[in-house]
Order: structure tokens, then sequence, then C-alpha cells
């Protein structure tokens, strides 16, 4: 193993972002075993393990963060997961490649023991009206990040893989969009932000940059645990009457304004700044819906 210090971590980073590397990534095949299993990071209290595949330091000092150079000189890894540029390898359609059904997001609330809460700000919601689904992994970045070489039903079955949903706030939702875990980090749970992240990488062999990988390591190497703050405050009734909104163009009422209103309106297509905006989902994270 080879540990690099800070400031040769730092020269590293300068030189791996300038472009991609050509290579259209390696082929995808998730384990048809654990396609659907519940991602477990197991820790081990007693040995010191927080699940996040790091043990603390007791003194409170972080690790140096550990690149496994390929002895034929080419490509490096960390925790499993090549380091190299995002890379674009065919063109990225979400409508088409990622499709997901509204229904999954009862099944987020299922695995999140029956309550509408956002992990990323620790927020307990009134009802599913006031969320977004949350891609942890964000299908554009995944796409970029090797899943481009999949085929369709490896990219389908991603979208939907409850171990990389989660929910958030429509406004926190369009603040992370397609960024990876170097360009954005969650206010709250980024110990398990991270280990889900790593975990998620993992399973569909998607590669991870120098930034994201120092990003990544900064949180976990200071984590005592990878499990997410228990949810515990919120109801287990979550209400059904949507939330009140305040705008022109949410002509039933629910809390969201649509493509069939925002065209009714005369405001399509709608981009990131316009007021109707928050109030809308924007499946690509490209900053304008209804094109």
């Amino acid at each position: 193993m080879l540990a690099i210090p800070g400031l040769a971590l730092a020269l590293l980073l300068a030189a791996c972002g300038g472009g991609g590397s050509g290579d259209n990534g390696p082929a995808i095949t998730p384990d048809p075993n654990r396609q659907q299993d519940e991602i477990q990071t197991n820790p081990d209290p007693d040995n010191g393990d927080n699940g996040s595949g790091v043990t603390p330091d007791p003194n409170g000092q972080r690790d140096e963060m550990q690149i496994t150079p390929d002895p034929s000189g080419g490509v490096s890894s960390w925790r499993g997961l090549v380091v190299a540029p995002e890379n674009r390898c065919a063109p990225y359609e979400r409508s088409r490649d990622y499709p997901y059904p509204q229904s999954v997001e009862q099944d987020i609330v299922h695995s999140l023991g029956g309550v509408v809460y956002g992990p990323y700000t620790a927020r307990c919601f009134s009802s599913t009206s006031e969320a977004d689904i949350e891609h942890i992994v964000a299908t554009s970045e995944a796409h970029d990040s090797g899943l481009c070489a999949a085929d369709r039903a490896t990219k389908r079955a991603f979208a939907r893989d409850l171990n990389n949903l989660t929910l958030a706030a429509p406004g926190v939702n369009r603040s992370k969009s397609g960024r990876d875990a170097g360009e954005w980090m969650p206010d709250r749970n980024r110990c398990w932000f991270a280990a889900r992240v790593v975990a998620v990488k993992q399973r569909y062999g998607l590669t991870v940059d120098m930034r994201e990988a120092t990003a990544l390591e900064r949180v976990l190497s200071s984590c005592a645990s990878v499990q997410m703050e228990s949810p515990s405050a919120c109801s287990t009734s979550p209400a059904t009457a949507p939330p009140e909104t305040d705008t022109p163009w949410d002509d039933n009422g629910d809390g969201r304004v649509t493509c069939a209103e925002a065209r009714r309106h005369g405001i399509a297509p709608v981009h990131r700044d316009h007021p109707a905006y928050q109030y809308m989902r924007d499946g690509d994270g490209d900053g304008i819906v209804c094109e």
C-alpha cells in the first residue's frame, strides 16, 4: 500500500483533473445473488470497527489515504474501486435508460421504518408529497463512472435499487443534483452517506475520481459509526394532506407543479432560476424541466 501525504495528494489531484482517459470503462456485471440484498456494513465495535472499513485512530489522528497502485503502471484503486476521471462513454438519456416507478417511493418509506424521513437533513416530513425520490449516487454520475458501458437492464436495476435510494426535500435534491461526493456532502448523516456511496459503487463496479475518493476518505476515517441517525422522532403514520404552496402554477394544490401545469401557464421549459422550479422534479439534474 502506498501512503500519500497531504501535499503529494494535492498535486496528484491537480494532475488528475485534466480530462478523461478515453477508456470506455469496465464492463458492469453486478452479482445477481446480491442485487436485491440490503447492503450491510456489519461493524464490530469490540474490534474498533465502525463499519466503514477504516479503524479510527485512538489518538484522534486521521489515517493517511491509502491508494493501491497497479504494479504494471496502470490504474490505481481505493477501497476496491478503480480511481479514474469520470468519462461519458455513451450519451446520457435518463428517461430512457434509468426509469423508475413512482411507487418506489413507498418502498423507500418502508425501508426507513415506515416514516417519511430525509437523512441528508435529518428532517421528518408530514407526507411523501413534501419529499423527492433521491439517488444517493446520482444516475448521471454513475453513468459517467462506468455505468455508461452497462446494458440497459443493469441501468434500470441501478435506477430502482433501494440501496441507492432515499428521500430528500426538493431544495436539497436540486442542490445535490448530479454532483458526486467530491462536490457535495449532506449536512447530516455524512458517515452513512459516504459508506453507502462506496458500497453502491462497489456493487456496480463504478469508478471513483481522486477528488471524490479524497472527500469520502476524509469523512470515513473519522467515523465512529456509519449507521443512519434514527428517524424515531418522526411519526410512523405520516399525514396525507399535501403541503400548501403559494404559487399560481399549482392548479390542483398538491404542492407540486407538473409539466402539464407549466405548459398550461406558458412557462415551459422551466429553468432553475424560475420560481416554479423548486416545486418541480428535475430528473436529470440539468437545471431545466419540461424541455
